[in-house]
């Protein structure tokens, strides 16, 4: 398949290249810098742009593609500046005007009715430092809901940087406790077997160890 990559250069996002790459795709990254640490730039195609602001730059990258994926975050920021959903806006515009229609998006374990299932501890957390964060990506979701797209959403919980295990539970709901934990190789593993699955097709999964 051909899979467009945007937040390639997070942690999350290189796991994906790595692993597509691995499984035989070929795969175009959206970045700021071209200059990314950790990604075999040699194996893939580079668009250059900001998602805020290069609509045509997001069109180049989604333009023939067979599937997007999407790994946008805000990092170490509190401070959401409305990313994840400005970006969707572009990214679903162009894939519906450019007749691409998978799109897999990395969200986070807390957001919309996800938070009913969240323990204790990650409610806290999230209640005090992620309010506005999982309001920008709430937004996003439900602007997805509305779009022609086969989307789906990915919820992992805390996001840790173990080896791939293959060793995971995934489900549109699952019973958590303590304070749960995935590892980004996990979640990236379960990103590329859904670009040619239709299990979770406009469905949300929650994935933990």
């Amino acid at each position: 398949m051909k899979i467009a990559v945007f937040g390639a250069s997070g942690g999350t996002g290189r796991e994906v290249v790595s692993q597509a790459l691995e499984a035989g795709h070929e795969v175009t990254i959206f970045v700021r810098d071209p200059n990314v640490s950790g990604v075999a730039l040699e194996r893939v195609r580079i668009v250059v742009g900001d998602t805020l602001h290069d609509d045509a730059k997001v069109a180049e990258a989604v333009r023939g593609q067979d599937a997007v994926v999407s790994a946008l975050g805000r990092r170490a920021s509190f401070k959401s500046e409305d990313l994840i959903r400005l970006s969707l806006q572009s990214i679903v515009s162009a894939m519906e005007r450019n007749g691409v229609r998978r799109l897999v998006l990395v969200s986070a374990f807390g957001v919309g009715d996800s938070r009913r299932d969240a323990p204790l501890i990650p409610r806290l957390l999230h209640r005090m430092l992620l309010t506005n964060i999982f309001a920008d990506k709430k937004a996003a979701e439900d602007d997805l809901r509305r779009s022609s797209v086969d989307w789906t959403v990915v919820y992992p919980v805390l996001l840790t940087d173990g080896p791939r295990t293959r060793r995971y539970r995934v489900g549109e709901r699952l019973e958590l406790s303590g304070v749960p934990k995935i590892a980004r190789a996990d979640v990236a593993d379960f990103v590329v077997a859904q670009l040619a699955s239709r299990d979770y097709v406009r469905k949300v999964a929650v994935i933990s160890e």
